[in-house]
């Protein structure tokens, strides 16, 4: 399968303005997140797509950049306009702002194409303060792995476990949060943002809704990682530290 591998970055972020520009521990925060989408075995290639010159002046040094207009709501409406003008059966959205992306969740997000017109990725919950975190998105699956709903609410709820803490719910059932990354048959992404955005995606804002509500099942694919974004300045230390115990082992 031709598979391509999209990050829609911008410069206007309201909480960390010229973000994909910062530097960590020496590289852009883009060149980083690019780096680390080309060891991925399943893209053909890695493409940046950006309203902001500064930030295409960058990525230039490393990939191919694909300019796209300034008013996309989302993400996944600046990939479709990518999407549109390239040839490829697919494309796997990774955020701009994990510059330590794990390549083998993009590869398995890519491989549940093979079975499935959308996909993306979902792991579980153990640290008790994101149980009830507004900002770490939950999701539930059927049987055969496909996403029922993605919540900012926990879900689902324990009513014999109500009472416990955060530890003692989480140790009663698998919650799982959702991995911002998604991929796409090329069709339905550009089938799926001519739709209208839907009363669930309003509500939560979650653009992932509209799938659902447009009856587009969702293959979840569960993984043994947990992202780890810059979405505030302070996360830059963050990351330099697990990047310098990773580069000390």
């Amino acid at each position: 399968m031709n598979i391509l591998g999209i990050i829609p970055a911008r410069y206007a972020s309201t909480r960390f303005p010229g973000k994909p520009l910062q530097l960590i521990a020496g590289q852009s925060l883009i060149q980083r997140v690019i780096a680390r989408c080309q060891l991925a075995k399943s893209l053909r290639e890695v493409i940046v797509a950006t309203d902001d010159e500064r930030i295409a002046s960058e990525a230039r040094k490393f990939c191919r950049v694909e300019m796209t207009r300034a008013d996309h709501p989302s993400g996944s409406d600046r990939i479709a306009e990518v999407a549109a003008r390239n040839a490829c059966d697919a494309v796997v959205n990774i955020q701009g702002d994990e510059p330590l992306i794990d390549p083998a969740v993009i590869d398995v997000v890519a491989g549940a194409l093979a079975g499935a017109e959308m996909s993306t990725a979902a792991t579980a919950i153990i640290n008790p303060e994101e149980y009830d975190n507004p900002n770490v998105v939950k999701v539930v699956t059927d049987a055969a792995g496909r996403a029922l709903y993605f919540s900012r609410r926990t879900i689902p709820f324990l009513r014999d476990h109500a009472g416990q803490s955060a530890a003692g719910q989480l140790a009663a059932f698998p919650f799982l949060k959702h991995l911002g990354i998604y991929g796409y048959r090329r069709d339905l992404l550009l089938r799926l943002v001519k739709c209208p955005q839907s009363p669930l995606e309003q509500a939560e804002r979650l653009e992932q809704l509209r799938a659902l509500e447009q009856g587009i099942p969702i293959a979840v694919v569960r993984v043994d990682y947990d992202s780890v974004g810059v979405d505030v300045p302070a996360d830059v230390a963050r990351v330099e530290q697990l990047l310098a115990r990773a580069g000390s082992r």
